[in-house]
């Protein structure tokens, strides 16, 4: 949120991007060519066998007769929900070899690639061809490597695509064995309705199968996965196997989990649909000052904005009224206090926002934590309030290089963040309201950007509200994401969206509740919340900031999130009939415009 005019921070993160995707597509064309005494080592590559030799993710591909390249199949793979039918198969190669892979392909996006070589895993892809177009790539193996998988798959929320003839022309290695079982298996994090599992890596290994009561219920690439859908408070028992080309191994040896108590965050009494917005209670702008018995009933969920920090890392947090120097017509802190409680008697919950675009908060160290804690809870306890609201925006959150895992953050900022709301929320109990309003940048932009990334050189507070998020989903009451000031974000549909109408909010929105893989690693996906936990954040008037929405768009996101109609070409992964409602910066504004946001909220839900 924002006092004065907005900013877009996008253009230097995606210059970066470019410039190492190019210098990756740079490796990848200098490779050399293979030789004529080369064989094409992919075991069943035209499917003439079914899927003998391939692995498809949650029995997402099917050989077919129909359409085919050549023979009598070909491989037809159907992404479902947050699954995007990856086939792959490990093939054994030769160190310090080089190999070139291809495929011919038909359909909706198509990706073919591989991984574990050793240098620089590859990867190329297609949009949607309407006749066989054949994909190719080339790289070389690590001194040590002894192993590759190969894959194709499409993307979320497409239709079905095809594949025939997967070749992979280098010199063959030796034949592949059954991997060993997994050891090490433990579960690293517990919330009310998921697991998540590790295990130690296997050597040779090219996947692994998570088993719940001797049922599969996940797959992984990597030593890790995440199991949702559970139901608190509840005890299951897991096992993990490894597979490649040869086939799986045995089970590992069960452990038992238990989920954690449901309702943590829960809806706290707010109502089926929620209004959230952000009173301009500690300083003036164009909007004019508005005092607090003089918010409508509109508004169920009031973020007093804002408490700031004394200095970016002290972690003390101070609040106070607006002056009255610059607004003449705040009301004494005693009538502050008492139309605080009116509202509260009326069922409404009044926060304190934390943060906003100039107030920077870097919790970097143990003291900050502690001093943020005692701070936040006497502004609580002075103003009688019903909990806290987390705006950190600008440089408040980042992650350390080598923070890589939104499951298991390791930077000092993140982590002391979490541990203070936890011990916020153990203080007040099950009635604290938890909300959070970050940016697009911090959160959507997560499904391409992580961190600084995996070769340096990103900006590293991409998607750093997402292990916070992560770790406080259980106590999170809203999620309102700013869906403005952002520049153009990829929705799970892998196209760009642009702020202002209805499309960026319904992808971006979906984007929440479906869950997606953070920065493309399907073996790190972020899981979607509750529609309930959702609520969309807007501008109340084209002077609150980039990206205002008119009221018939609005209308249309609504529709297509919660009913799925006027959703235009973004079609969402569900129908998110309990989306809890809208967030606006701010009801400041919302008067100046005369009520425009809140009347549309209430004539739209019947309020």
């Amino acid at each position: 949120m924002e006092r004065t005019g907005p900013t877009v921070r996008f253009s230097g993160l995606l210059a970066v991007c470019s410039a190492t995707l190019l210098a990756a597509a740079t490796l990848v064309a200098s490779a050399p060519t293979v030789s004529a005494a080369d064989a094409d080592l992919v075991r069943n590559g035209g499917f003439e066998a079914g899927l003998d030799g391939w692995n498809c993710a949650n029995q997402s591909g099917a050989a077919v007769t129909a359409p085919k390249r050549s023979g009598d199949y070909a491989l037809k793979a159907t992404p479902a929900g947050n699954d995007h039918a990856k086939c792959s198969q490990t093939i054994t190669v030769k160190p310090n070899s080089t190999y070139t892979l291809s495929a011919w392909v038909q359909g909706s996006h198509v990706y073919l690639g591989a991984s574990g070589t050793g240098t620089t895993d590859v990867s190329t892809w297609t949009q949607s061809p309407a006749a066989w177009k054949q994909l190719t790539t080339t790289f070389a193996t690590g001194p040590s490597t002894t192993s590759v998988s190969v894959y194709t798959h499409g993307w979320y929320g497409t239709p079905d695509h095809y594949v025939d003839d997967l070749t992979l022309i280098g010199p063959g290695g030796e034949p592949v064995v059954i991997p060993a079982v997994p050891a090490g298996l433990k579960a690293t994090a517990l919330t009310s309705s998921s697991v998540a599992l590790s295990w130690n890596a296997v050597s040779g290994a090219s996947g692994y199968n998570v088993y719940r009561g001797g049922t599969k219920v996940a797959t992984a690439t990597g030593p890790s996965a995440t199991v949702t859908g559970l139901t608190p408070s509840t005890a299951y028992s897991f096992q993990v196997s490894a597979t490649n080309a040869a086939g799986e191994s045995a089970k590992s040896a069960a452990i038992t989990a238990t989920t954690t108590e449901g309702g943590g965050g829960g809806d706290t009494k707010l109502p089926a649909r929620a209004l959230v917005g952000y009173l301009h209670s500690s300083f003036a702008n164009g909007s004019g000052y508005t005092r607090m018995a003089d918010v409508p009933d509109s508004w169920d969920v009031i973020n007093l904005a804002f408490g700031e920090p004394t200095s970016v890392t002290s972690g003390d947090i101070r609040f106070a009224l607006c002056p009255v120097a610059e607004c003449p017509n705040v009301e004494s802190e005693a009538e502050f206090k008492a139309a605080i409680k009116a509202k509260q008697a009326a069922g409404k919950k009044v926060l304190i926002s934390i943060g906003g675009q100039n107030g920077q908060v870097q919790l970097a160290t143990t003291a900050a934590r502690d001093a943020f804690v005692t701070s936040v809870s006497k502004i609580i306890d002075t103003y009688g309030l019903d909990g806290l609201d987390i705006d950190f925006e600008g440089h408040s959150l980042s992650l350390n290089t080598g923070d890589t895992d939104f499951r298991s953050p390791t930077s000092p900022v993140i982590v002391n963040l979490i541990s203070a709301v936890k011990s916020l929320k153990a203080k007040y109990g099950s009635d604290f309201v938890l909300t959070m309003a970050p940016e697009t940048f911090f959160v959507q932009l997560g499904y391409q950007f992580y961190g600084s990334g995996p070769w340096g050189g990103q900006d590293p507070r991409a998607g750093a509200y997402l292990p916070v998020i992560h770790a406080l989903r259980d106590d999170l009451t809203l999620l309102h994401v700013q869906d403005y000031n952002s520049g153009p974000i990829m929705g799970l549909d892998n196209q760009y969206h642009s702020m202002g109408g209805a499309d960026f909010h319904i992808a971006m929105t979906d984007m929440l509740l479906a869950g997606f893989p953070v920065a493309g690693d399907t073996g790190k996906v972020f899981p979607g919340l509750r529609p309930d936990q959702v609520a969309i954040g807007l501008p109340a008037s084209t002077q609150a900031g980039n990206g205002h929405t008119t009221p018939a768009e609005v209308n249309k996101a609504l529709d297509c999130l919660i009913k799925k109609t006027s959703c235009g070409s973004y079609q969402t992964h569900g129908v998110w009939s309990d989306l809890r409602g809208l967030m606006t910066w701010s009801i400041n504004w919302d008067r100046f415009n005369n009520w425009e946001f809140s009347r549309n909220f209430d004539g739209y839900f019947g309020n």
